[in-house]
């Protein structure tokens, strides 16, 4: 299919064929007809990836002090090559599309195939030919509202939110500052509530627009005066006038003047919302003597930004909230019905897909002309919906013995694992698969497999994929694990392996009756060069050893993905593993035992800042303290080990420092955590048919670990493994 991606690192805007995506549960696969290009989103998007890099870090200072942390952690190279993989990253465009449902996952019920429905949200309403929409972000439309209509829902949601914030009255009066598309949209829903509605606007165009729609509007110059008698005129019981009662700036602006003129029309105590990008210098005179309401509107409405509502489905009892983002859709959807809210005069230009980029040549004014509503179409096609792009040039490694399937193709991926691929001769790339599609085939292109897909079906059952690597987010690893090992395919998955015990009880089982393929874990800080060389300095020590390992793991947000149980598993699980596993691989064990605690969460943390300390078979400790409350500017990790008057630090895999009868030796060198040393090790046993690179009942031991950890946190107890 043909989609239109923005590259931020180049700034090029294009058109891609890009494979036809999969639906998820919760999911429709909409074939869509048209889609609307949003000239303020849209353009800032194009014009800041249009910037120098220079240019970029003037605009975002606050990546650029994350950038200079991070590089003096881990290095300058490391840091380059990070900043740049997820600049490569392609953005997919627009969030407001129409068209029919083809498919659809497992939990939809109320929609069907061939329902004809609106589109709404970055990431999934996109300017492509086929789009996967959650199901809150779809809304079923009446045969009287065509497509191109129809792509107006999400702007027109944004406007009525707005005006809802604002919190207007029948036959009150009502300013709307900035007659573009939202501007337009909002002044035809404040007169269809029954306001007096007053339009102003620096544009005569978009001014005889409004008039021609039924509306009154005014220019700049003319708003203070105007203002005074249009409020004179719509006074109750001839009262003097006393101002606009509620004033929404939908102006599209870094100057202040349209916040300035909102409070010198506003009457006592009136509510001014902005709605569109402006200058936000609250004048405080104006402000303060009339003791003005401001409001900063957020897009569509309460839901938004709410992945539990957006993207699983679950909505607000209407009770509580009246009017969620999806019920906004619903009511736009009925103003166009009713023909209370008229488009088609707001449509300026149409594109087709395969044109796409000269939209935004359109909005973003090197096309010097003017436009307001900019739709793309989608003709109709013969083609079926192919899931696969291939790339027929590629040729590389044909003769290789590990013929590799890729599962999940997002930022860990392209920035780690596939590089480190990329660059072993052992694996022939083969497919890569990403649900969505569009970054499988960035990825495919990018790194040199032969095809890309939004099937992982399509990977674990070719046969000409031996191995697969699972990349995908945490709740999908043990279920594609199993499914491939019983499709007779070698396994590596990222970490963790699982995430309940239930899940690892089945991949155990499925270990016991396979014993033709391999699996590993991206367990990979047991490879590292230093790791390594710390394991052969102690190997030899008889007596129990001692192990403290703190990790500044960082803050992350509890509305993350990885701190959902049900997605990520939790840190503990999610990331923790890897910590367990090096004192496993340094032991020699399994830990036999935990006693874990936990800092109080206080609303801001989810068992994130903890002490576990591990029992192992031959008496040694373990003590891994796992911290989100530290400054991330401070290196991540620091290993100290004590054993038969030697002591070994380990700080972040950049230095291994050993004393023992007081002589020192250090070893130093770029940071270096074991991606490749691992990869290259599971190559070697596929190839030589040896045993798995980390004994499977360490994989199995190191997990049932992590689930011992949460238990002990939660109980209080010491757990036994």
């Amino acid at each position: 299919m043909k989609q239109l991606l923005q590259n931020i690192k180049n700034g090029k805007t294009i058109v891609e064929d890009v494979p036809v995506p999969t639906p998820r549960e919760g999911q429709a696969l909409v074939k869509i007809s048209a889609s609307l290009v949003s000239a303020g989103t849209e353009r800032m998007v194009v014009e800041f990836a249009e910037k120098s890099y220079l240019g970029k870090a003037r605009s975002r200072p606050d990546l650029v002090r994350q950038t200079l942390d991070k590089a003096k952690r881990e290095g300058v190279m490391p840091t380059v090559q990070a900043v740049f993989n997820r600049l490569d990253q392609p953005m997919a465009l627009g969030y407001s599309s129409a068209g029919t449902i083809v498919a659809l996952g497992k939990n939809m019920q109320g929609f069907k195939v061939g329902q004809r429905v609106a589109c709404a949200g970055g990431g999934y309403a996109t300017h492509a030919e086929y789009n996967v929409v959650p199901r809150n972000l779809l809304t079923p439309l009446p045969k009287n509202v065509d497509f191109e209509s129809a792509t107006f829902t999400t702007l027109g949601a944004i406007a009525l939110h707005g005006f809802r914030l604002a919190e207007p009255q029948l036959g009150e009066n009502v300013a709307v500052i900035g007659l573009g598309l939202l501007g337009l949209l909002t002044i035809q829903m404040a007169s269809a509530a029954g306001c007096n509605v007053l339009g102003i606007d620096l544009d005569p165009k978009r001014i005889k627009l409004a008039s021609a729609l039924g509306l009154q509007a005014v220019s700049r110059s003319q708003a203070e005066s105007a203002a005074v008698a249009f409020t004179l005129r719509h006074a109750q019981g001839g009262a003097a006038n006393r101002g606009f009662d509620s004033i929404i700036i939908c102006a599209d602006t870094p100057s202040n003047d349209p916040v300035e003129l909102a409070g010198l029309i506003a009457r006592d105590r009136a509510k001014v919302v902005a709605t569109g990008a402006v200058g936000l210098n609250i004048p405080r005179k104006i402000y303060y003597e009339k003791e003005l309401a401001f409001i900063n509107s957020r897009s569509y409405g309460p839901g938004r930004y709410d992945s539990n509502y957006e993207e699983n489905g679950v909505d607000y009892p209407i009770g509580y909230i009246r009017w969620t983002e999806g019920r906004n859709f619903q009511a736009v959807v009925d103003l166009l019905s009713s023909r209370k809210l008229k488009v088609e005069s707001l449509i300026s230009h149409r594109f087709p897909i395969e044109d796409g980029v000269q939209a935004y040549e359109v909005i973003t004014g090197k096309k010097k002309e003017p436009f307001l509503g900019v739709l793309l179409t989608y003709p109709e096609r013969k083609t079926k919906e192919e899931r696969n792009v291939v790339f027929p040039s590629i040729v590389r490694g044909q003769s290789s013995i590990v013929k590799l399937g890729v599962l999940g193709a997002g930022l860990f991926a392209n920035s780690t694992l596939l590089p480190v691929l990329k660059n072993n001769k052992d694996f022939q790339l083969v497919g890569i698969a990403s649900s969505g599609g569009l970054h499988a085939q960035h990825s495919g292109k990018k790194f040199g497999f032969q095809y890309a897909t939004s099937s992982e079906d399509e990977i674990i059952n070719d046969p000409k994929v031996n191995t697969v690597a699972i990349l995908t987010r945490h709740d999908s690893h043990a279920d594609l694990v199993v499914k491939a090992l019983k499709a007779g395919k070698h396994v590596f998955v990222e970490k963790p392996l699982a995430i309940t015990s239930n899940q690892l009880s089945v991949i155990s089982k499925q270990l016991k009756t396979n014993n033709q393929s391999l699996l590993t874990v991206g367990f990979n800080r047991r490879f590292s060069p230093l790791a390594q060389s710390l394991k052969s300095q102690i190997s030899n020590l008889q007596e129990p050893k001692y192990l403290h390992y703190r990790v500044n793991a960082g803050y992350i947000p509890l509305n993350h993905w990885t701190q959902d149980e049900a997605l990520g598993g939790g840190r503990i699980i999610g990331e923790a593993c890897h910590f367990i596993d090096m004192l496993t691989f340094l032991v020699g064990a399994t830990p036999v035992s935990v006693t874990a605690h936990a800092l109080p969460n206080g609303g801001k943390y989810r068992e994130d800042n903890v002490s576990m300390t591990f029992t192992f078979p031959d008496g040694s400790l373990g003590v891994v303290d796992y911290l989100a409350n530290g400054d991330k500017s401070m290196p991540k990790e620091r290993l100290e080990v004590f054993c038969e008057g030697m002591i070994a630090v380990l700080d972040d895999y950049v230095s291994l420092t050993t004393v023992k009868d007081g002589k020192k030796k250090e070893e130093r060198g770029a940071q270096d955590k074991g991606w490749k040393a691992e990869m290259a090790a599971f190559a070697k046993a596929i190839k030589g048919g040896g045993e798995a690179p980390i004994p499977y009942e360490q994989l199995v031991g190191v997990t049932q670990s992590t689930f011992a950890v949460v238990e002990s946190i939660r109980t209080g107890n010491k757990i036994n493994i």
